[in-house]
């Protein structure tokens, strides 16, 4: 403690009153251990301190209870700089949320200002944290907890800034709360205003993560103790840079590692803006984490229910109206109609790979896989009573919103073009159609239901200008990281849930997925194998055409020559795949040729097979 925090607290020895007859006047007991006193209160011992606040396990002779009393390091300067933190305190105490802990007083004591908190039966997690940590499955709970409140206080106009684990109130029943909300005085220099505000709300959130760094690696980050300091040594104040180490006390799971890593990122520009997208990233990896009613889906299901998994594409009643007069027209006509639409597309193959209709098809169906053969089974009454049941372009979404999925709708359209351009000879040119849309899935998914998120992973994803000249720009994360530190789940997990939820099995599921593009394409004469290539190429492709223009060839020639044993592809028809220009464009919305497709599902000469087990 300081010279100032001492002159606060008078030192007394406590003595019965046969031990004072027993001593000379005015000498200690033996052994006797001294008594703090704060004004009513008797110091038990410190909790926790930092170099701007401290906490103390007090007793409180008026109710015979325990307390913690949390106080700043230094008195304010003067009686009106009292005022005012006894102002900003009455007022950041008085918001109320299940997760910030109520404060039992808020007084001073010799000009020493205080916030009391009843202690129960509960322990600050500084205590908690071992020489192990604390497991994830019991951390992240807790700091969603806290995090709410956090976000509820920044919401409400109040700032901690001196947030540490000793200001997290852990009870037996797993609840956390919240404590020492206006007990630090602000900063010398710091001013009222919404740009001081929002900064310091940031310095709350990355000093959260700085804390649940402490939990989960059993030491504070940078070795310092005091949070705060550590959060100044890190930019934009400091060099220092803080990720959770690989050689980890304990197994942490790569999107919680993601996480947590996104909150600490060395570039401001990635950490989390604000404590509700940090809860919302531990709030989805907690929903999908192994266990009942858990998984990616467990993100989708109530939105599912309400608002579909897409909505129509712009013309869609336009397009409901063609079904209606299409009574005699042929299935490839109708197929046609449909694959315009890539929520129509997806919500027919949901229909016809339900257990139903599985069902009444038999035993030993594969997956139907093309909208030909689902107008087939489920007749033209059932695709026109699918394309009612979408929700009416652009569903729920924003203008800003609806405007970035159509731009991934569009791009899904594009996959699919390039898909049936660059298949092998014979295979179906709808089916590879709709696995290159398929392999986006998950992408379409997050733009309409989480598209706040969607935004946040795509910002993550881009360069950041070097701070220097003729030095490279900072990378961006990759997808799946920046998924991750989003959502607590990859993107592309989203899209093999909606798989397994519409009844595919593990082969489809298997095509839906992208090849990774770090590893290389190993040949392989196995249909399924072929089709999942060709999307992954196609996809591929389409992302390239996304670089600035002078990057785009050089990708080109990587991709040529990273698919050209498996597909014998080149670099002129990869371009001609980008820009739709093939001979064989058939009986797909854009092409720009109509020949007949290599063959119909159920063609007994037909060859080779679409895929093991599945109905195209």
């Amino acid at each position: 403690m300081t010279a100032a925090a001492r002159s606060r607290i008078v030192m007394t020895h406590p003595t019965t009153a046969s031990e004072a007859s027993k001593s000379p006047a005015g000498a200690p007991v033996a052994g006797a251990q001294p008594v703090r006193h704060f004004g009513r209160f008797q110091l038990l011992r410190l909790l926790a301190k930092s170099s701007r606040t401290m906490l103390w396990l007090a007793a409180d002779p008026r109710g015979g209870r325990e307390l913690v009393l949390a106080m700043p390091r230094s008195k304010p300067e003067g009686d009106e700089a009292l005022r005012r933190w006894h102002d900003d305190a009455r007022r950041a105490t008085r918001i109320a949320h299940p997760t910030l802990a109520p404060a039992a007083e808020v007084g001073a004591h010799e000009h020493w200002p205080f916030i009391a908190y009843e202690r129960g039966r509960s322990v600050l997690m500084s205590e908690r944290i071992g020489a192990k940590g604390l497991p994830p499955a019991e951390l992240v709970p807790l700091a969603v907890q806290a995090l709410q409140g956090l976000a509820f206080a920044h919401e409400a106009g109040a700032l901690h800034l001196d947030l540490h684990a000793g200001m997290l109130v852990l009870a037996d029943n797993g609840a956390c709360r919240l404590l020492g909300l206006g007990v630090a005085l602000p900063q010398p220099g710091q001013t009222a205003g919404a740009l001081s505000h929002r900064l310091a709300a940031e310095r709350d959130v990355l000093a959260f993560g700085l804390v649940m760094h402490q939990a989960l690696a059993a030491a504070p980050a940078l070795g310092l103790a005091d949070v705060m300091q550590a959060v100044d040594r890190m930019p934009p104040s400091g060099r220092d840079q803080v990720r959770l180490p690989r050689q980890d006390i304990q197994a942490i799971p790569d999107p919680l590692r993601a996480i947590v890593n996104r909150a600490t990122d060395r570039q401001p520009r990635q950490r989390y803006r604000n404590a509700r997208s940090f809860e919302r990233a531990l709030s989805g990896w907690l929903r999908t984490a192994d266990g009942p009613g858990g998984g990616p889906m467990a993100l989708l299901l109530d939105r599912l229910r309400s608002v579909g998994l897409l909505p129509a594409m712009r013309g869609g009643a336009a397009r409901a109206a063609r079904l209606q007069r299409q009574d005699s027209a042929p299935i490839g006509v109708l197929a046609e109609v449909v694959l315009e639409d890539v929520g129509l597309s997806f919500e027919l193959l949901r229909l016809v790979n339900s257990a139903s209709v599985r069902g009444a098809m038999g035993a030993g169906s594969g997956p139907i896989l093309t909208v030909r053969r689902a107008i087939t089974l489920v007749g033209l009454d059932a695709v026109r009573r699918a394309a009612q049941v979408l929700k009416p372009w652009p569903g729920p979404l924003a203008d800003h919103h609806a405007g970035a999925l159509d731009r991934q709708l569009e791009l899904a359209r594009r996959a699919g073009r390039a898909a049936r351009q660059l298949r092998p000879a014979g295979y179906d040119a709808e089916l590879v159609y709709l696995l290159a849309m398929l392999q986006r899935l998950g992408r379409l998914v997050v733009h309409y239901h989480f598209p706040e998120e969607a935004l946040q992973i795509q910002r993550l994803m881009q360069p950041a200008p070097a701070g220097k000249r003729g030095e490279p720009d900072e990378p961006g994360m990759g997808e799946e990281a920046a998924s991750f530190a989003v959502l607590g789940v990859d993107i592309d997990a989203l899209g093999q849930a909606v798989g397994r939820y519409w009844g595919l099995d593990e082969a489809t599921l298997q095509m839906m997925r992208r090849l990774p593009p770090q590893l290389p394409v190993h040949t392989s004469n196995h249909d399924a194998d072929l089709l999942r290539v060709t999307a992954s190429c196609a996809n591929e492709l389409i992302d390239a055409q996304s670089l600035p223009p002078a990057e785009q060839g050089e990708a080109l020639h990587r991709l040529a020559q990273r698919f050209a044993r498996m597909l014998q592809v080149t670099v002129d028809e990869l371009r001609k795949a980008a820009l739709g220009q093939a001979p064989d464009a058939a009986g797909v919305p854009g092409a720009t040729t109509t020949v007949a497709p290599a063959h119909e599902p159920g063609d007994a000469a037909a060859a080779p097979a679409i895929a093991p087990g599945a109905s195209g």
